[in-house]
């Protein structure tokens, strides 16, 4: 097997699979623009170290990303060689393991996606199972066990080579400030290995649960058990903890497991609700909260972007956002969210305008009466107040803003879900 990882063909396509996700250095500051030079010049030397057991990966660089809960979440970024490695480890197991994942398991699977987890979901819900187990396994990618993990690769893999190249990734350690770490506990987010070995240990949490006769979707280490009663749900809860703390040495999060009726949890961004024809998908409270806040700093009227860069920037978050929620329906929510956002980029460009002179005469070129203009122009209202007001409101119109190049929640929406 390792041959097969270090085959010509498999370390080409993990170069190019890693060229193309871009992303920062490691530890060692090589970048992905200097990799191609480098695996050339290196790539044989590389290779027989590695067929000799004498390869040894650097530390993960990590740094930290916050959270939708205000905390802070570690990732560990291997250097660029470790990535092509890593991703070759992939390229051969994938084709391995996949055949073995539960149906109903979703994240970091080819042709699978959140899309695909929601509509499990709502098939679920709609033969009647509309109590949940919503799970938090705590710190996850952190406190994976890595002796369990290597027994479960163990039953699969048999080329104790493969095992220990694994393991030395997992043991490879972190640099925090310059100060090296050891690895002892977890799999590092961050490098292409983590994602597979993470759904390599959760499968053996997916069939335990698929030989109990549970319905379940899993997204990575989020996962929502579904039954048909808020007593059915308690009793799954009790009954499987002791599975997944005593036998896969994971913990679960008891503050934020929770057992409720479907309409209450939050699963991947999105929440439930049951109408006349079934279950149905919206936006979870807490994820338009998250995008407003978003929005708030991308309009923000001190921060010193130029127009251009904010609506690049505006169009950026606005299309990956609905692209993400458009199989929820917010057609009503979006024109909500659309409202608030003009009246912000309206008040960015009320202040932009500065002057009551230069205001005057904005309002005026824009088809605004000399008495509202001149009024207007010298209220002494602030920004935000004086973004709803009528004369602005008629000089900067959504057709305007739209000709200016903003887009906006609705029309996106309107285009990408007709």
């Amino acid at each position: 097997m390792l041959e097969q990882i270090l085959g010509c063909e498999n370390l080409n396509r993990a170069y190019l699979r890693v060229k193309r996700n871009h992303g920062s250095g490691g530890v060692d500051g090589m970048s992905v623009e200097e990799l191609g030079a480098y695996l050339t010049a290196r790539k044989e030397e590389i290779r027989q170290a590695i067929l000799d057991g004498k390869y040894r990966p650097k530390p993960v660089l990590r740094v930290e990303i916050p959270k939708d809960d205000g905390k802070k979440r570690q990732l560990g970024i291997p250097t660029v060689v470790d990535r092509v490695i890593q991703q070759a480890i992939v390229g051969v197991l994938t084709p391995i393991y996949e055949p073995k994942f539960a149906e109903t398991s979703y994240g970091f699977r080819p042709g699978r996606s959140q899309h695909d987890a929601m509509k499990k979901c709502l098939e679920y819900i709609n033969e009647g199972y509309k109590y949940a187990v919503d799970m938090d396994l705590e710190k996850f990618f952190d406190t994976v066990n890595q002796s369990k993990l290597i027994e479960v690769l163990s039953r699969d893999i048999k080329d104790g080579r493969v095992i220990s190249l694994i393991h030395k990734f997992l043991r490879a350690g972190v640099e925090v400030c310059g100060r090296f770490d050891e690895s002892e506990l977890g799999v590092p987010q961050g490098g292409p290995l983590s994602p597979l070995l993470s759904n390599i240990l959760l499968n053996e949490l997916d069939h335990e649960l698929e030989s109990r006769g549970h319905r379940f979707v899993r997204f990575a280490d989020d996962m929502v058990i579904f039954c048909k009663s808020k007593r059915a749900a308690e009793r799954t809860l009790e009954n499987i903890i002791p599975f997944i703390e005593k036998k896969l040495f994971l913990k679960v999060n008891r503050e934020k497991t929770t057992v409720s009726y479907v309409k209450g949890i939050k699963f991947l961004g999105f929440s439930f609700r049951m109408t006349k024809t079934g279950a149905a998908l919206y936006v979870h409270p807490k994820s338009v909260a998250k995008l407003k806040a978003k929005i708030r700093m991308l309009t923000s009227r001190s921060n010193g972007w130029g127009n251009d860069y904010r609506k690049a920037k505006l169009k950026r978050q606005i299309t990956g956002w609905v692209n993400y929620f458009k199989i929820a329906g917010m057609k009503t929510l979006l024109q909500k969210i659309d409202g608030w956002m003009r009246r912000r980029i309206r008040a960015l460009i009320w202040k932009q305008w500065k002057k009551s002179k230069t205001k005057y005469r904005s309002l005026r070129k824009l088809g605004v009466r000399h008495e509202d203009a001149y009024k207007t122009a010298n209220t002494s209202n602030k920004y935000w107040r004086a973004a709803n007001g009528a004369a602005v409101k008629a000089a900067i119109t959504n057709d305007r803003l739209r000709r200016a190049g903003y887009i906006f929640f609705s029309d996106y929406y309107q285009k990408v879900s007709a």
